[in-house]
C-alpha cells in the first residue's frame, strides 16, 4: 500500500475508500469534524455503520484521550452524515498531510461541506468561557500547511483561493438558527498554533494583536484541504477558557473538558438544526 508521507495520495485516498465500502455502501452528503470534548455530539446520528480508525488503510490513530477515533456513517436531522469522533493534531507527531487525510476520504465518499467544530481559548475580551462562536476566518500559524510539495490537479488547484474560506450563507444560518434558539452565538477569528501547550501571556497579546478572537491547536490544515478541494465549510469554536493577558489564570485539561461538557448541548442543538436546514 502507499504512504501518505512518500506514496500517491490518490492512491492512498483510493485504498482507504475501497476499504470503506467494504464496510458499508452509505454515501454521505455532510462531514463532520467533531473535536476536543465535543465527541457525544455523535449520540444524535442515527448510525449506519461505525468504523474504528484503526482499520482503515493509511488513517492515523488518535492519541488524545478525548478523542475516541471512530468514523460514524448515519443520519443526521434527515440529512446522510459521516462523523469523526476525534480528529488528529499537528502536536502528535503527524504531518498536516496525516492531519488531514480524512478530509480527502470524506470528500471522495461523496461529501460536499465539511462542518468542523474546535474548542478553543477565548480572546476577545467581550467573550467568556461557554461561549459558542461562528468562526468567520482564519490565521494559520502552525509554521506548515497541508498542501506542501507536489499537487495533484485532480484534487484541488496548486494556488486554492481562501477567499470567503469559511462559506457566508452557512454562516448566516447559523446565526439564524442560534437566534431562533435562544442561543448567544459570537462570530470571529479562529487562530491555529501547533501547540501542545497552551499559550504564554505575551503570547496571547500577540495573537490578540493580530486579529484572532480565539486561539487553538487543530480546524484550520482540515478547513484549508477542504476548500483545496471545493467543499463548503462551517466552523464552530467552543471557548473552554480565557487567555486575557492581564486577567491570566492557570488552566489544565479537566477544567477545559468540564467546561465544554457544559456548553456541548447547546452547540449541539444549534448543528443539529443547522444541518437540518442546511441545503445540500
Amino acid at each position: 500500500m502507499g504512504d501518505i508521507k512518500t506514496g500517491n495520495l490518490k492512491e492512498t485516498i483510493n485504498q482507504a475508500v475501497e476499504f470503506i465500502h467494504g464496510q458499508t455502501k452509505f454515501t454521505p452528503q455532510i462531514g463532520i469534524i467533531l473535536g476536543t470534548g465535543l465527541g457525544s455530539l455523535a449520540e444524535g446520528i442515527k448510525v449506519d455503520t461505525k468504523i474504528s480508525y484503526k482499520e482503515i488503510p493509511h488513517f492515523p490513530v488518535s492519541t488524545v484521550e478525548s478523542h475516541a477515533g471512530f468514523l460514524i456513517f448515519g443520519e443526521l436531522s434527515g440529512k446522510k452524515v459521516v462523523a469523526m469522533q476525534g480528529r488528529f493534531h499537528y502536536y502528535e507527531g503527524y504531518d498536516l498531510k496525516q492531519v488531514t487525510f480524512p478530509v480527502r476520504v470524506i470528500k471522495a465518499l461523496g461529501a460536499n461541506t465539511l462542518v468542523v467544530s474546535n474548542a478553543c481559548g477565548g480572546m476577545n475580551p467581550t467573550y467568556k468561557a461557554g461561549d459558542i462562536m461562528v468562526i468567520s476566518d482564519h490565521i494559520n500559524l502552525l509554521g506548515s500547511n497541508p498542501l506542501f510539495g507536489s499537487n495533484d490537479e485532480s484534487l484541488g488547484p496548486r494556488f486554492p483561493d481562501m477567499c470567503r474560506c469559511y462559506d457566508p450563507e452557512l454562516i448566516t444560518l447559523a446565526e439564524n438558527v442560534a437566534l431562533n434558539l435562544g442561543i448567544k452565538l459570537q462570530k470571529g477569528v479562529y487562530v491555529s498554533v501547533a501547540g501542545p501547550n497552551l499559550e504564554t501571556a505575551a503570547e496571547y497579546r500577540f495573537l490578540r494583536f493580530i486579529g484572532a478572537d480565539v486561539v487553538g491547536m487543530s480546524t484550520v490544515p482540515e478547513v484549508i484541504v477542504a476548500r483545496h478541494q471545493g467543499m463548503r465549510v462551517l466552523g464552530f469554536s467552543l471557548v473552554t477558557d480565557m487567555g486575557l493577558p492581564d486577567a491570566l489564570k492557570p488552566t489544565n485539561m479537566t477544567e477545559i473538558l468540564a467546561t465544554a461538557a457544559k456548553s456541548e448541548p447547546l452547540l449541539k442543538k444549534i448543528m443539529t438544526r443547522v444541518i437540518e436546514e442546511m441545503k445540500v
